[in-house]
């Protein structure tokens, strides 16, 4: 007998909570990581973000009594989630914004919402309409359209390299979405898996950093380290439980819908820190290259 699909709830208040937490949080992401590029290489970077989100994820499991023991089959569960959300999905965001801004980064982070609802469909069996593909070949052609003259140009080159890992790093995504709306997914204690998923990411993370880049390195800059503190404990710690919450509740395509939102608030948030801080280059953000400025 064939399985059955797997379901795809409704969004309750809760749900819209998580999708409103996640869209402020992750809309804000692409501007600081820019800080987080420089004189410590995108893969340090990215050890040190998940370094600090598994021990905030560790710190509250310990502080709410929430065990953090697994079993083998879920480590190895939390090892899939490690490798395709925390070690390839970012390390190719990362590396992305050396050839491309991060305002095109984000527009293709966009696209999860097509990946997600694809792979839904394959591996949960959730119903994909014709009006669904037909708008995201649209949306496909429309990033082609807009990229078109400058892949044309010389050094077109840098900017396909770029876009080649951003959606490396969408399809990376996707599959670690899909893998939370399995039954092992729903089954996994949220808090304990992303301790662990964050733990054997950051972990994965060092020895690639190691390979490519060579020995640790860190900053003491303030605004990295502001940079990392946002990514690590807000954008990785919060964003992803909330995240993860939506997605069991709603599925991975709906749930997805938060990095269309993210796109828009990407483009809102900055101008809205401008009219209500001043003149932007009084601050150290300034040297977070916010776009528009």
């Amino acid at each position: 007998m064939a399985a059955s699909p797997a379901p795809a709830g409704r969004f309750t208040p809760r749900a819209w909570a998580a999708f409103a937490g996640c869209t402020l949080i992750w809309g804000s992401t692409w501007i600081v990581i820019r800080s987080q590029l420089g004189d410590v290489p995108a893969s340090w970077s990215v050890t040190w973000r998940f370094a600090l989100g598994a021990g905030v994820m560790a710190l509250l499991c310990l502080f709410t009594g929430k065990s953090l023991r697994l079993s083998a089959r879920q480590h190895g569960f939390t090892l899939l989630v490690a490798i395709s959300q925390f070690v390839l999905n970012f390390n190719l965001v990362y590396r992305s914004e050396y050839h491309v801004t991060s305002g095109l980064v984000s527009l293709t982070f966009a696209f999860l919402l097509v990946t997600n609802t694809l792979l839904a469909a394959v591996f949960l069996g959730q119903r994909v309409t014709g009006r669904f593909l037909i708008g995201g070949a649209i949306g496909l052609a429309g990033v082609a359209l807009l990229v078109a003259p400058d892949l044309l140009r010389p050094g077109g080159g840098n900017i396909l390299h770029g876009l080649a890992l951003a959606f490396g790093g969408v399809l990376s995504a996707s599959i670690a979405n899909v893998l939370q709306a399995t039954p092992a997914g729903r089954a996994m204690p949220l808090e304990a898996g992303l301790a662990w998923a964050m733990a054997w990411g950051a972990l994965i993370d060092a020895g690639v950093a190691l390979a490519v880049a060579g020995p640790p390195r860190f900053s003491t800059d303030p605004v990295y380290l502001a940079g990392l503190a946002y990514l690590g404990i807000a954008a990785s710690a919060v964003a992803f439980s909330l995240y993860y919450t939506l997605i069991r509740t709603v599925g991975p395509g709906q749930a997805a819908w938060t990095a269309w939102w993210c796109r828009w608030w990407r483009w809102a948030f900055p101008r809205w820190w401008k009219a209500l801080c001043g003149p932007a280059r009084r601050w150290p953000a300034a040297r977070w290259r916010w776009p528009g400025w």
